[in-house]
Formats: structure tokens, sequence, C-alpha cells
């Protein structure tokens, strides 16, 4: 290299567009990340790991080497980045028309996100599998069950579960689907264990209420959310704090119930 080109290379200008270029491009890969935040899914881990009973919680403190399930909560999303994985990606949503009710529909060749529980939950209950594939599974279940839960995971194939419905969130360009995966919970500022610590406290009964049902049941109530999610905006339009406002409480009881639901596909498990 010539003294010409060193000094190019090592100029005040050109380490501005090299920083400049590597912030964009990490800025456009953020932006196309397809889950609920990374904060939403801790949440669920954390809510079912406090109703998990005695013995559920030691089967699942050893196939998890000591990690809780708030720290393996985003582990379905961080695999996708390998190319190994990729066959699991169909496993987070469903998409199927809004009058239409899952059972009716020809089931995707790739899977979907209830077939994905389901198969999860055959591995792990299967005593006879290695430690390592119950573990791999027992972390993409509890990432899939909030998933199940997160409305636009539940939407519509036309506009790629509200992908493609673009939107302004406090100005800045956003779409329907990363409004519920992540503006939401990400502007709310508060940690993982803040938000479930600050959920709405319920009882016994509450609780079981919430508990009762299959996944098919389950499903059909975030569609039927989902229904009302895609009726609440006009593609372009601009929103703010009252769009938050207004949704606030129906995300808080979506987290709720995916940690709770969680907790009782576990227990049901070990």
């Amino acid at each position: 290299m010539t003294k010409s080109t060193k000094n190019t290379v090592n100029s005040p200008q050109t380490i501005k567009i090299i920083v400049l270029l590597f912030f964009l491009s990490s800025q456009l890969v953020i932006s196309n990340v397809p889950f609920w935040s990374k904060t939403g899914h801790r949440v669920i881990g954390e809510i079912a790991q406090d109703h998990l009973n005695a013995k559920t919680k030691r089967e699942i403190l050893k196939l998890l080497d000591g990690e809780s399930l708030a720290a393996v909560a985003n582990f379905s999303d961080e695999i996708k980045a390998d190319t190994t994985y990729r066959k699991f990606s169909a496993w987070h949503y469903v998409n199927f028309p809004a009058d239409a009710s899952y059972k009716d529909v020809e089931p995707s060749p790739y899977g979907d996100v209830v077939i994905g529980i389901q198969k999860c939950i055959e591995i792990v209950k299967n005593k006879h599998s290695s430690k390592s594939n119950r573990a791999f599974y027992l972390k993409m279940l509890v990432h899939l069950m909030g998933d199940l839960h997160q409305p636009m995971h539940v939407g519509r194939l036309e506009d790629k579960g509200g992908n493609d419905i673009e939107l302004q969130w406090f100005n800045r360009p956003s779409n329907l689907h990363k409004i519920w995966d992540a503006n939401m919970i990400d502007d709310y500022g508060m940690s993982y264990t803040e938000l479930a610590d600050n959920l709405p406290r319920l009882t016994k009964k509450q609780v079981a209420v919430i508990q009762k049902g299959t996944i098919y049941d389950w499903l059909e109530e975030t569609q039927d959310i989902a229904n009302e999610v895609y009726e609440s905006v006009d593609e372009g339009e601009k929103l703010y704090y009252r769009y938050s406002y207004d949704w606030w409480s129906t995300l808080e009881t979506q987290l709720e119930r995916g940690g709770l639901r969680l907790a009782k596909v576990l227990n049901e498990l070990f």
C-alpha cells in the first residue's frame, strides 16, 4: 500500500463514511426483524417461570443447565441468522383469512406456529430424546407460545401479517406488524422484569380461567384480536401516544396470557 493510499484510508472523512455505512446497515437489519421484541418474549418467560410447580422448575433447570425461561425466550429468533435453522422460520406465525377457522384451512407445507408448538411438545415430552434435543425444543416452545399470542403473528397472508401495512410511528417509518412486535413495548421503556412486575395482579380463579382451553382456542382468541387490530388503522396513518394508550391494555393482556398458558403447557409436560 502506498503512502497516499494509507492517507486516504485513514482520513477522517473516510472513517466517517465507514461508520455511517455500518450504522445504516445495522439499522436495516434491525428494522426487518419480525418478532415480539426481546423484552416482550422475556416478559412471557418471566411470568411463566413464576407459575411453574416445583417439579417442573427442577426438570427445566436440569434441561436448561440453570438458565431461566426469560433467558432462553429469544433463542428461536437468535438462531435465524444460521441457515441451518431456516426450516423453522415458518413456525413463528400462521396466516389465514379473517373469517376462517384454522382447522378449515389447508395447513402450510412449511409448518406454522401451531404445528411448531405441537412438535416441540412431542419432543420435550419424549424421555428417549437426547437432553440436547429436548433442551433445543424447550427453548423453541417458550418462544413460540409467545408468538401465538402476538396478534400480528395470526394475521393475514395477503399483507404478511401486517408487514405490508405501512404506517408512521411518532414520525418514524413502521408497519402494523412492527408496531405490535416492538414499537409499543420498546418505546414504553421498561425492562422485562419491570413490565412483568407491573402487570395486573390476578386471582387464582382468574389465572385458571386464562389457562383453560387448548392451543386452538387460544389461536382463535388471538385471531379475534388481530381482526380488531386490522380495523384500528388506515394505511399510511400517523400514530402517536393515543394508539399506544388505546391498545396498551390489550398488549399487556396478551403478554400475561402467553406467560400463564406457557406455564400450563410446561406443568403438564413435566
